[in-house]
């Protein structure tokens, strides 16, 4: 199995500028946590000069295995904003040696009543600029791509992660919480469409916090301050049984730890990080004996 990466979403860093931690400050946390790779996190927040970049990471022995993209899908007139973007970000990874890209919708244009709500046109148009995003990146700069079913999207259910694989040729990167959010088994839908998976996030979800958004009585968006995404050991996913699978099965793509911020000021990211790479590492020992 590839190295097990963690992300500057875990520090709760989603956007380029204004963030708790520098980007000093997250790469230092993220090798005393005890990880050796990394994804790029939002575009700009590290340096977007591959030079510079490839002497950042390598000045701490850290490789780059990819980039979460996300774009406004729901909003067709911005496949050309994509597109260019997605030339700059593409050419970045494969000058820092990654060769992944990863594509994800925007939550958070949706009204709370009606998240991730598109009519056939809507769908119609977000497949379409999905799948000609993926065949210029995959074409022009040969790098994988994948698309990311997130809580709060256009697609985050089976019946829509059904519809997506339907409707483009794109990969999965299949994201365990996520996919349980809504009670879904991630081994099952796994088992399902295991060779459209190219890229993995590990996170688990916590069972009282979901069973308040189940039963109607906590929101979506506000369960993630909750702490609905636990840590790994902790929630009802089995991720033992999950490693077990990429093991077996030998999956060859990356493996990336997200811990989702929640609003608890005692749980100090590299804390976190640290604990969620320990119980890991020692699910791979066991397995290994």
């Amino acid at each position: 199995m590839t190295l097990i990466a963690n992300a500057p979403c875990s520090w709760g860093i989603f956007y380029p500028e204004n963030n708790r931690f520098t980007p000093d400050q997250y790469l230092d946390q993220l090798v005393a946590a005890g990880y050796h790779a990394t994804e790029l996190g939002p575009f700009g927040f590290l340096p977007t000069d591959a030079g510079e970049l490839v002497e950042t990471l390598e000045r701490r022995k850290l490789s780059l295995v990819g980039s979460v993209h996300v774009h406004t899908f729901s909003v067709p007139d911005s496949a050309n904003d994509l597109f260019r973007t997605l030339d700059e970000l593409a050419a970045l990874l494969r000058g820092a040696g990654a060769s992944h890209l990863v594509l994800m919708d925007e939550g958070n244009v949706y009204p709370d009543d009606a998240i991730g709500d598109l009519d056939a046109q809507g769908w119609r148009a977000m497949l379409g600029t999905i799948e000609e995003a993926r065949k210029r990146i995959e074409g022009e700069h040969g790098l994988t791509v994948s698309f990311h079913p997130h809580v709060a999207t256009a697609i985050e259910h089976e019946h829509q992660i059904d519809r997506l694989l339907d409707g483009t040729d794109i990969s999965l990167c299949f994201d365990t919480g996520h996919h349980a959010f809504w009670d879904q088994d991630p081994l099952a839908y796994m088992e399902k469409v295991w060779e459209r998976i190219a890229y993995m996030h590990l996170k688990n979800v916590d069972a009282a916090v979901r069973q308040q958004v189940l039963d109607g009585t906590l929101g979506v968006r506000k369960s993630f301050a909750r702490g609905v995404m636990c840590p790994l050991p902790d929630g009802v996913i089995d991720i033992g049984a999950v490693m077990d699978m990429l093991e077996t099965r030998g999956f060859s793509g990356p493996v990336v730890v997200e811990q989702d911020p929640s609003d608890d000021p005692a749980l100090e990211p590299h804390r976190l990080a640290r604990r969620n790479i320990e119980f890991l590492a020692d699910l791979i020992e066991k397995a290994a004996q």
